[in-house]
Formats: C-alpha cells, sequence, structure tokens
C-alpha cells in the first residue's frame, strides 16, 4: 500500500544513524476502573505504547515507554488488497496493564500502528485495523499478552447483509448516526406487497385509490 512519506522523515534517514521506534494505539472502551491504593477513582480507557523509554508525545496524545517489553510480529506490506493481520505482545507486564484486557472490551475496537525516528514529531501510519483475540499467559508476578490484530481491509471478505425492510434500515441508521425521523420509508413497503392501485379509471371508494 502506497503511503506519503514526511520530509522530515526523509530527511532523517540520510543522517549516519538513527533511533527508530513502534508506537501502538490501542482503542480500548472506556470503563471504571474503582478505586487506587490512594482511594483515587480511575479509568480504563485507549492505551498508548511506544518501543522506548518514558513518555514520549505524538501528536496530542502521550505514549507510555515499553521498552524491551513491547514486540510487533507480521508486519508485512501486499501489493494487491489482501487483508495481512499482525500480532502485538507484551511480556513482563504487571496486574494493572492486564486489567485492561480483562475490565475493558477491546474485540473489534480499532488499533493503529505507527513507526518513527526519535527527534522527528512525525510519524508513519504502517497498520490499521482491528484488535481480534487476546492471550494472557500468567507467570506469577508479572504476565505475557499477545493481540492478534486484523487489517481493515478484513471488511471486504465479509459480506453485509441487508434487506428491504425498516428493521434492516433502522439498523445502519442507529450504526452510522443518521436521523430516523425524516428517513421512514422501508416503514411501508410490507403494506405495498398486496396493495390494489388504481390508474386510469373511477373508483367509487377514494379509499382503494390510496
Amino acid at each position: 500500500m502506497s503511503r506519503t512519506i514526511p520530509s522530515s522523515i526523509l530527511s532523517a534517514l540520510g543522517n549516519p544513524e538513527i533511533e527508530p521506534f513502534y508506537a501502538i494505539d490501542l482503542d480500548f472502551a472506556t470503563v471504571s476502573g474503582g478505586t487506587d491504593v490512594n482511594n483515587n477513582a480511575y479509568t480504563y480507557g485507549p492505551l498508548r505504547l511506544w518501543t522506548g523509554y518514558g513518555n514520549k508525545t505524538i501528536g496530542a496524545y502521550s505514549y507510555i515507554g515499553s521498552g524491551n517489553m513491547l514486540n510487533i510480529s507480521g508486519l508485512e506490506e501486499a501489493n494487491d488488497l489482501s487483508a495481512r493481520g499482525a500480532t502485538i505482545s507484551l511480556s513482563g507486564i504487571s496486574s494493572d496493564v492486564v486489567s485492561y484486557a480483562i475490565k475493558a472490551s477491546y474485540q473489534g475496537r480499532l488499533v493503529t500502528i505507527y513507526w518513527g525516528i526519535n527527534g522527528v514529531s512525525d510519524v508513519i501510519e504502517v497498520f490499521s485495523g482491528y484488535m481480534d483475540k487476546m492471550t494472557i499467559e500468567d507467570e506469577g508476578t508479572t504476565s505475557n499478552i499477545s493481540l492478534s490484530v486484523e487489517s481493515r481491509l478484513i471488511a471486504l471478505d465479509r459480506a453485509k447483509v441487508r434487506r428491504y425492510t425498516h428493521e434492516s434500515h433502522k439498523a445502519v441508521i442507529d450504526t452510522e448516526g443518521y436521523s430516523q425521523t425524516t428517513d421512514t420509508f422501508f416503514k411501508w413497503v410490507t403494506r405495498l406487497q398486496d396493495k390494489q392501485i388504481v390508474w386510469g379509471r373511477e373508483v367509487n371508494n377514494p379509499d382503494d385509490a390510496s
């Protein structure tokens, strides 16, 4: 898939040495996490990590440094429109991070992977897709998490079943946020099946022509 590379990254690639990194944005659903040891309320939400140390600002968000604990495998470019997935792994993590997998909804949620160079503010989006299956291995004091992610192109392989019914149309309206009050056409489809329409002659009962 072709993509535009920012000029700042192209310029940095000409340097004798560079420090590349990956950053991931996992759009976990926001849920209440209860209270911490200091009795302060907190919530679980989107998790943003990068393969370095300390916090790093990318765009408008802060990414947590995960160092060697974060591993990304399976990233692959394709010349066609085939959907290529990837795997995101976190090893040796604490129970706080595991709580994201246990308490927050993740399947079908968006995941974005970026590639960048330290010292350059711009990044390149190298993957965009959806979280699929998560596997957790508990080793006592720490845990390992493996998350498989699907490419957005996987949607091309899935049939979208739509019918000429009010219920099917309402599902589309609710999903895409359109107003139902001005789009009620399919409510009348079932009544049209046995409707007799008089054309070109008089009728005694006006209701017969409606």
